[in-house]
Parts: structure tokens; sequence; C-alpha cells
């Protein structure tokens, strides 16, 4: 039975790549036709900086340096186990615990939050345990209801203790998902929104975790939010308004929910989806990045799909050096893995054969490409750069091409918003690119999905 041990500081490495997430340039490749007919456009800094943030940050207050310590390297009986008994239907809240948010020190005010446990499904299809954290506003909504939004992180953590049960509480103060996720989230909780965000499997666990893994993340997501309606929190009922908003790593869980929830939860009542600089086809992120500036997060995406496929045996296939690099991923947060950029990935295998050419990972590649099951019922709005023209990207614009278009052709009600990515933006816009790297320019369209009848 897992109890959470906080992650111990590894290497400080450079956090810049991943907040959203990673591919090589490559040739540009013509993007799907925007949507001009919707209004998505960057935030004011009055949009985040807002009365409510305001409010927030005069009537919270300093950590103490004892909850400081306590976040870091405290455990919590919370994430210990109990036995399933094998009836328990996914969604089933098994704990759920009040706690005061902690995040790089500062406890802010007017938010109520929540640790929750719940029974959720693994790939096969059986019991697996879950946690999460819902974040609530204090605001004058009452007993009215509120709009729900499971917010899944930038995160791409095998590890564990590096999820978000453990970044809202003091815990890994250096991880880049906790950071890019402030400002999209501030900005739901000035709206009166609740969020909910799911660790994807026991925060706690010391198993590898299958973040990758579409199908489990998605039951993941599901089933928190079925969770977070039996807490009881002010104005969250099971005939709320619900939203998925995905980034990067966190658009594997939004997609497949998007996809899964019209035959798997249709009581829920999912009105939109954003997904923002996600992995539409894991083969082709494994390749493109295999030996470029992503290739340690190629890497753990290798890992963490093998934590629900086993099948890929993924050890036998490695030399010595490769197996003691897989040990250390296995057990680290993300930003372990800025420390291998540019390894080329074949190296650490036998064959010398390129991951993404290797004949027994195939099957498990198809079986994680978004777009190929249900067609999303929600609204869906897709953004990512418009081509391939800057150091930070690692998802080709073709892949994500391809999942617009193939949405469009289930029937799905698409909204694709292209962004301009290139590195000039970086230097001559920084509050642009900052706040678009961070999908801050899509809150806006969730929320007014979210509150039409």
């Amino acid at each position: 039975m897992p109890t959470s041990g906080r992650w111990h500081v590894r290497r400080l490495a450079v956090v810049a790549c991943t907040l959203v997430a990673c591919t090589p340039i490559g040739a540009a490749v013509a993007a799907p036709i925007p949507d001009t007919a919707v209004p998505i456009d960057v935030p004011a800094p009055d949009e985040v900086l807002t009365e409510f943030a305001e409010g927030a940050l005069r009537d919270g207050r300093f950590a103490t340096p004892q909850e400081i310590w306590d976040g870091l390297t405290g455990t919590d009986q919370f994430f210990d186990e109990p036995p399933l008994r094998g009836d328990e239907k996914p969604g089933t809240l098994l704990r759920a615990e009040p706690f005061e948010l902690q995040f790089a020190g500062v406890v802010p005010g007017r938010i109520d939050a929540w640790k929750l446990m719940y029974v959720t499904e693994n790939v096969h299809g059986g019991l697996d345990i879950g946690t999460a954290v819902m974040m609530v506003p204090e605001d004058d909504r009452g007993d009215a209801t509120r709009p729900v939004i499971a917010y899944q992180e930038a995160n791409d953590s095998v590890g564990a203790g590096c999820h978000p049960s453990s970044q809202w509480t003091g815990g890994v103060p250096i991880e880049p998902s906790g950071w890019s996720a402030i400002g999209p989230l501030t900005q739901m909780w000035s709206a009166g929104a609740a969020t909910v965000i799911t660790d994807v499997g026991n925060d706690a666990d010391p198993a590898p975790h299958g973040i990758f893994a579409g199908r489990y993340a998605g039951m993941a997501v599901l089933n928190g939010v079925r969770a977070a309606f039996d807490v009881g929190a002010p104005g969250v009922r099971r005939d709320s308004p619900v939203g998925a908003f995905g980034i990067a790593g966190g658009g594997v869980g939004a997609g497949f929910a998007a996809e899964y929830q019209p035959d798997y939860a249709p009581e829920i009542d999912l009105r939109a989806t954003v997904l923002e600089a996600m992995v539409p086809d894991q083969r082709s992120f494994v390749d493109n990045s295999a030996d470029g500036l992503g290739a340690g997060f190629a890497f753990a995406t290798l890992l963490g799909l093998e934590a629900q496929y086993p099948e890929m045996r993924i050890d036998e296939k490695l030399t010595p050096a490769g197996r003691a690099l897989a040990d250390h991923f296995r057990g680290s947060c993300q930003v372990a893995y800025f420390t291998t950029p540019f390894l080329p990935l074949q190296a650490l295998f036998t064959s010398g054969v390129r991951p993404a050419d290797i004949p027994e990972f195939q099957a498990v590649f198809a079986d994680n490409d978004l777009g190929r099951g249900a067609a999303p019922t929600s609204k869906v709005l897709v953004s990512n750069c418009r081509a391939n023209d800057s150091f930070l990207m690692v998802v080709p614009v073709a892949d994500t091409a391809a999942l617009v278009e193939r949405y469009r052709a289930m029937g799905t009600d698409i909204t694709y918003q292209p962004l301009d990515c290139a590195d000039a933006v970086m230097v001559t816009q920084p509050y642009r690119w900052l706040t678009e790297l961070y999908g801050m320019h899509t809150v806006d369209w969730l929320l007014t999905e979210l509150d039409e009848n």
C-alpha cells in the first residue's frame, strides 16, 4: 500500500522545453483552416490578475518553515490504498479530505481544496485506484450549479510523488507542469469554476505511472469528475456543466475523456474540451523526438506506456546503460527528462533500432492514437503552433492537422486555433508567447461554452 513520500529534489534542469510539449523542427506543414468566426485571443493582464486573484493573495499568507518542510518531505497516510472488493463502480469516491492549498511557499486564501481517492480502471478494464485534487473558489454562487473543469496539466512524470496531489500541497516546487497551470487555473477560479486535477493513478504509488496511456488517462479524468460530485463542495452537483482542458501530456487524458464520455460516462454533461499542444500520435512523437530536444520525454513516454502495457517488455530490449536510465526515469519527475536532450534513443536498445520502429511496440502505439475511437460529442477546441518553426515544437503540425480533420469527418463540432510560435515572438511579444504557451488564450472560450444553457 503506497504511502506518499515527497519527491527529493534531484537535478535542476532547463525547464523551458515541456511547459507544453516539445518536438524537433521539421519542414513546414500546412495546418487546418482556422475557424476565424470564433474570437479567441490573448487575455489582457487584468483578466488574469483579477479581483479574485488579488483577493486570494491578499487573504493568503506565506507558509511557515514547518509547512514548507512537511510539503517537501512529509508523508501522508491519505494515499494508503484500501483493499477493493472487486464490485465497486468506477468513479466511486473512496476518501476525501480537505487540505490547505500550498504552492511555492504561498498559502492563498479564498480557495477550498480537497484530496480525493477514487475507483477507476486500467486499460484492460480492471479496477484501479486514482487520486486527484479538487479546488473550488470561495464566492457568492451559493447553491447555484457552478461549472466543473477537469484540468489536465502538462504532467509527464512517470515517478511517484510528482503529480498534482504533491504539487498543490507544497511538494515538487520545481515541476514545470504546476507552474504552467497557475495562469489558466486563476482564470477559471475567477469565473467561479471548480477544477478537478487527477494524478492519473495514485500519486504515491511507487510503481511507474501510466500517464501516457490514453484509455487509462481518459478513464482517470472521467472517474475523477464522478468522484468529485460526491464530495459535497458548494455548487458542485451531478448536473453541473463540465469542461475538459488538457495541455501537452494532459491533452492525452482530456482527449480520450472526450472520446469515451458519450458511451462510458453519458451522465456527465461534458460540453466543451480544449486540447492544447497535445500528442495525437504517440509513435510519431517518439520517432520525431528520439534524438532531438525532447529525447528524454520520448523515452519517458515509452516507460509510461509500459506501465499499462507490460507486454512491451522494455528492459529486455535495453542495453545496460539503457536499463540504468530507465530505472532512473521510472522513479523520477519530469524535470529529470530535460537532462538528456539529443540523446539517440536507438543507442539504448540492443537492436540499434529506433524505438518507434520496434515491432512489439506498434500495437501499443496504435491503441493510443487520438481520433481513432468514438467521436467526441462535446465541442472541441484544438490549439497549437501553425508551423514547425520553434525550438519548443515537439508535436509535429501534421499530426494535429490530421486529428482536426478526423474529428471534423466524424461530425465533432471542432474549432481550430493556430498560433504563431516562431522564436521571434518569444523575443518581441513575450507576454503573448507565454500566455499562449500555457493555453490561457483558450480559457474564455471554454468558460463561455460552459455558461451556455
